[in-house]
């Protein structure tokens, strides 16, 4: 097997009786890194603090990951314009917050028959929350509610300034 030194350093190739003795030798543990190569390579170590230093480093990566969440808002057909920009308040602070938003609208009774009525409210607040999200889904219908997903925008890169056309200047 191939070893490697504690300073990441090849102690060369040798049988597993030897580089066992090596590490025994140094205080150290001897760990198999890659066992599917040929030859296999092992690496002396102090595996206590290698396992911490694992650890350490899927905290760290834990750390930095962001879970979406999905928040939904619910409409109605006869819903008011002023209703709808409060309601388009609420997705916008989600879509701040990197959240997905579920609009959905449902159709009772004979509302099922203003189908465009609806199509009407879900378009008008998707333009209520342009600023923030972009739509994912169209509007489409799930058996009795129409629904649509807003996602928030991607963040935009800021550039160092002037644009283009004011630098060549």
């Amino acid at each position: 097997m191939r070893v490697i030194d504690t300073d990441g350093s090849q102690a060369g190739i040798m049988s597993k009786r030897d580089a066992l003795a090596l590490a025994e030798q140094r205080g150290l543990d001897l760990v198999l890194m890659s066992p599917n190569a040929h030859p296999p390579v092992a690496k002396i170590l102090d595996y206590g603090k290698y396992r911490y230093e694992l650890q350490k480093r899927a905290k760290e990566a834990k750390k930095k990951q962001r879970t979406i969440q999905i928040k939904e808002i619910r409409l109605s057909t006869f819903i008011e314009e002023h209703d709808v920009d409060v309601k388009a308040k609420t997705a916008c602070k989600f879509l701040k917050n990197g959240d997905k938003v579920k609009v959905s609208l449902r159709f009772r009774g004979r509302e099922r028959d203003y189908v465009n009525k609806g199509r009407d409210v879900m378009n008008s607040f998707a333009a209520a929350c342009s600023e923030y999200g972009v739509m994912d889904k169209k509007p489409q219908f799930e058996g009795r509610s129409l629904t649509m997903f807003l996602s928030p925008k991607p963040a935009e890169k800021k550039s160092g300034g002037k644009h283009k056309d004011e630098q060549s200047r």
